[in-house]
């Protein structure tokens, strides 16, 4: 794949060469033969700010933004669309033109400090991710975002750049819960909770519980950290960690809101030295969801 770069933000060489790599490997994945382009701005927050509100409404920076050139039907992508990639053609490059991409430097160093991986691994799933929205891919709904998922998947496993060990990411998880049950505001129950929830796409949000003298208004760590993920608008999610001084798994509430966007997302829960995992399928059995109001 021709990638025609902009880099405003000095990037070591290193990691544009696999950015390089895991940018042909989507083609190859996707099976689109034909050769194709994407223009790559590689920018500071201030930019990609400027860009989001411009286009999309939103006055704030983020980690990557797409912008596809070619339109595709419901349900298809650049590998089932070979006349559509035609219609991008570009003489003067020799190649389809798929789109834009915007990536902010900043928010690829800090994710990448964040999720306990290097620059080069955040930088190439940024990459990868943008080029597979350029391909037709999204995750607006739970279908499309496990479709999505499963390429972005594919693609960095061919590049060799995959997830951290489990272990590792769950260790970081449950630390990252113990930091945030140090915040908790728990004047009443003196029953301090502390939760991290782990996005698909590998960010973490951390909340902890935040009593009121009402006792009703009270919110519980989860729904802390979920409700902060939601309003950065994250929605799909495979782990949440929580922290207290004694087993607590999440309340009747908390397993509701989860179900709302992860209904089989791994608990974690740790006290003292101990650490247990469930399912929320399990403990919130014959749930009802989104998918009751479908049916």
């Amino acid at each position: 794949m021709l990638i025609e770069w902009d880099v405003r933000v000095q990037t070591d060489d290193e990691i544009l060469l696999k950015m390089q790599t895991a940018a042909d490997l989507c083609l190859k994945c996707e099976k689109v033969t034909a050769d194709c382009a994407v223009s790559v701005c590689l920018c500071d927050d201030e930019t990609i700010a400027e860009i989001n509100k411009k286009y999309r409404g939103i006055d704030r920076s983020t980690d990557v933004l797409s912008f596809p050139s070619v339109s595709y039907p419901e349900g298809k992508t650049a590998g089932s669309c070979p006349s559509l990639l035609r219609q991008e053609y570009d003489d003067e490059t020799d190649a389809v033109f798929l789109g834009d991409l915007f990536i902010s430097v900043p928010h690829m160093t800090a994710q990448a400090q964040e999720y306990g991986h290097s620059v080069m691994r955040e930088g190439v799933y940024l990459l990868v991710h943008g080029i597979c929205h350029l391909m037709g891919y999204d995750h607006m709904v739970d279908q499309d975002k496990e479709r999505m998922r499963k390429m972005e998947e594919k693609i960095l496993s061919a590049a060799s750049v995959t997830r951290e060990p489990e272990a590792r990411e769950d260790a970081v998880l449950l630390d990252m819960a113990r930091e945030a049950m140090k915040k908790s505001y728990s004047p009443y129950s003196s029953f301090p909770v502390g939760a991290a929830l782990r996005s698909t796409d590998g960010r973490v949000f951390t909340g902890c519980n935040i009593e009121n003298a009402s006792f009703g208004l009270t919110n519980c760590a989860e729904r802390t950290a979920l409700f902060k993920a939601v309003s950065e608008g994250v929605l799909s999610f495979d782990t949440i960690a929580i922290a207290a001084r004694k087993k607590a798994w999440p309340c009747g509430a908390c397993r509701q809101v989860l179900n709302e966007f992860a209904p089989d997302i791994r608990i974690l829960v740790t006290w003292e030295d101990h650490v247990e995992e469930k399912r929320l399928t399990e403990l919130l059995p014959e749930s009802f969801g989104p998918h009751s109001m479908d049916e």
